[in-house]
């Protein structure tokens, strides 16, 4: 749950035969990337506009281990390639959590279709398990639910996000970590 890139990044489990990058690097702008100095939402230095990452061989391993879901699933189309959607979707949480993270210059683009109605079907058939859908915009969180999209406010890394079931409908909880825990 974090606009950072870390290390611990699970290696890639089946990517998706014929797929790649190209000259997509949605990657390498909407995280920040410790290793190379990098803030969220910025471009990385190394990014040749157009055709990728320009330290592709020597890259990081935070870089190198990182695949978006649109490299990983072999049922998105290429309207979903991060470049063209404007968003890269990934998942954490042992497949639990999807994350949508647009870029900052289309922060609304997660909304467009086919996109949107696609997250709203995922949301009906996940939600009641406990599988979310999150949107970061920086720190800012929305959770998209089969019926409605809830604003989480900043969500910082340790924060906890719970879905709950009250009747027929789904809840979100946001939890703040507690202090202690962050340190």
């Amino acid at each position: 749950m974090s606009s950072e890139l870390t290390s611990s990044a699970a290696p890639p489990v089946g990517l998706v035969p014929g797929r790649t990058c190209g000259s997509c690097a949605m990657c390498c702008k909407v995280f920040a990337i410790p290793e190379l100095d990098k803030g969220v939402q910025q471009w990385c230095r190394h990014v040749a506009q157009g055709h990728g990452c320009g330290i592709h061989a020597t890259r990081p391993d935070t870089c190198r281990l990182f695949f978006c879901h649109w490299l990983r699933n072999p049922h998105l189309g290429p309207e979903w390639k991060p470049d063209r959607a404007k968003f890269l979707i990934y998942t954490e949480a042992g497949g639990r959590r999807m994350v949508v993270a647009p870029d900052s210059g289309a922060p609304a683009a997660w909304r467009r279709e086919p996109y949107y109605a696609q997250f709203k079907r995922w949301a009906l058939v996940g939600a009641p398990s406990n599988h979310q859908i999150l949107v970061f915009n920086h720190k800012r969180a929305t959770a998209i639910l089969p019926d409605r999209d809830v604003d989480l406010g900043t969500v910082e890394v340790g924060d906890e996000v719970v879905y709950r079931m009250t009747g027929h409908r789904i809840e979100v909880d946001h939890r703040k970590a507690s202090t202690d825990a962050v340190r």
